[in-house]
Parts: C-alpha cells; structure tokens; sequence
C-alpha cells in the first residue's frame, strides 16, 4: 500500500494545489470521486489493461464514461494519468486529493463505533468534545457493534481511543499474562 501511496501523492497533489488555487475544491472532489468509482468498475479495468488500446484511447474512453461530468480540466488529468499507466491509481488519489482537503478546511472525520446507539444529544456532545481536542470541525460517523459490549471506540485518521469494555477487558487479559 505504501508504493501506491508514493505512486499517486503526486498527482493528488497536484490536482489539490491547482483546484485549490482555481477555488474549485468541492467541484474537483466530486469529479475526481466519480472517476475513482468508475476505475473500480470490472469492465473499465480490463479496458484498462487492454493492451491493444494506447495511453490516448483509455482516456478518452474512460471520458466518454463519464460523459459531461468532468471539465477540461479534469479530462486533461485523465489524460496524463493515461499517458503515465496512473489511472488505477484513481482511488488511492482521491483518498490522499480528500486529506489535503480536510487539512485544508481544519476537518476531520470521526468514525465512532459503540454498544449501542447513540442519542443524537450523545453525538453532538461527543463531536463537540471531539474538535476541541482536536482542533477541526468534526464530521461524526456512528456505527454500532454489539461485540464491545459496552463504551465506544473512535477512530480520527490515525488517533484510535478505544473506550470499549472489550478492550478494558483484553487490556487486563493481557497485564495479567505479563
């Protein structure tokens, strides 16, 4: 995963910076979104790696996909990522393209995983809590699985607190083992 992330940062970012200098960062997520959802599609991977076609007929077929929902600007993107064989790269740019926009932007998105579900008053208590300690706007994500039994664990990018009575539990299993 690391070599793709090395392969696609720089194209991320550049589509961000020129997005960002244009005022264009939204229009460019969704257009770029939109393209890594088609570069998954089975059918468009194996036109992909179809060697027959050159750098220039996979983007241009991969435009006519998408028919009028990118701009020039975006199309000429599509374009050297052909040119480069960068294309299957598309998801892993939109993901690092999403990074550098919620920098950007000072938010975050917060998956919280509890027992049970949270009250709206709970989450909104909770992000608030959140974005103080960590400085953003906070974009609460809530999920629930029966298996922690109780708490809840919150993931935000690479900070994971895990207040769940089942890691409490393996927490104590394993001071007990030592």
């Amino acid at each position: 995963m690391a070599e793709l992330t090395t392969l696609a940062r720089p194209y991320a970012k550049a589509a961000f910076e020129y997005a960002q200098a244009h005022q264009q960062l939204a229009n460019w997520s969704a257009m770029l979104g939109l393209a890594a959802a088609v570069s998954e599609d089975d059918t468009i991977q194996r036109v992909l790696k179809a060697p027959r076609l050159t750098s220039k007929d996979k983007a241009t077929t991969f435009i006519e996909v998408c028919g009028d929902k990118f701009d020039a600007q975006v199309g000429n993107f599509i374009h050297v990522l052909a040119e480069n064989d960068r294309l299957a790269l598309l998801p892993e740019i939109v993901a690092l393209f999403e990074l550098y926009k919620a920098e950007q932007e000072k938010s975050i998105d917060v998956d919280v995983t509890s027992a049970f579900a949270l009250n709206d008053e709970q989450q909104d208590k909770l992000a608030k809590v959140l974005s103080a300690r960590l400085g953003r706007e906070v974009r609460l994500h809530a999920a629930e699985d029966a298996n922690l039994i109780g708490g809840v664990i919150i993931r935000a990018g690479d900070l994971v607190i895990d207040g769940s009575v089942r890691g409490k539990i393996a927490k104590l299993a394993e001071a007990l083992k030592s």
